[in-house]
């Protein structure tokens, strides 16, 4: 049995994706180890990162504003084609798109997935915010957007295949192409643990539904 102390940094570790109590004990036990500068570099870091990071007011992908923007620099870069629109469930998933560099549109992040088996209320707010910024993108900051096409980039497992068929029903009645990444991706893979070739060949392979 461990001290309230360290048990209750253990919880806190666990409820991280992907961690469990083994794990999170692991984690514990080599901040421990650490000298208090160490420690306190962490904490410091932490506390740092939630001050400076903020969540851009159309795409929720998170950034570091230089001065008052809201809108973080992908979807202020005028270069970006305005008539794409790619939705993914998590910023890792953004992230490495971005790093095959084979697409120029915008992006939304889910923040999650649906549940076939359940169904939340914050999973309903999630979709309706999604469908509100395809809709009417100027209110979120996009001046002169008009999405032509929504490219589904969900993970193909059973979570991401029950939110990309409620996605493309619910967009439907907008009257836009609706896409999904094409070959390369195997059934049960998640986005983030693809390489980039792959995903790569999984955009330009994309598929209208």
């Amino acid at each position: 049995m461990y001290s309230p102390a360290i048990q209750k940094l253990i919880d806190i570790f666990s409820r991280f994706p992907g961690v469990g109590p083994r794990t999170a004990s692991r984690f514990v036990f080599y901040l421990l180890r650490k000298s208090q500068s160490e420690a306190e570099e962490l904490l410091n870091s932490i506390i740092n990162v939630r001050k400076a990071v903020q969540v851009c007011i159309f795409c929720l992908n998170l950034f570091e504003p230089k001065n008052e923007e809201t809108l973080c620099p992908i979807c202020r870069d005028p270069r970006r084609d305005k008539t794409l629109l790619c939705v993914v469930e998590k910023e890792a998933d953004l992230a490495l798109l971005e790093k095959t560099k084979k697409y120029k549109g915008l992006y939304f992040v889910l923040g999650g997935l649906l549940s076939p088996l359940r169904k939340k209320e914050t999973e309903r707010l999630m979709i309706e915010s999604f469908l509100k910024r395809v809709k009417s993108p100027e209110q979120f900051g996009l001046i002169e957007s008009s999405f032509k096409e929504v490219i589904v980039a969900i993970s193909y497992t059973t979570e991401g295949e029950a939110t990309s068929l409620y996605l493309e029903r619910a967009l439907k009645p907008f009257n836009k192409k609706i896409t999904r990444l094409g070959q390369g991706l195997p059934l049960g893979a998640e986005i983030e643990y693809a390489d980039e070739e792959t995903l790569s060949s999984a955009l330009a392979g994309r598929k209208e539904v």
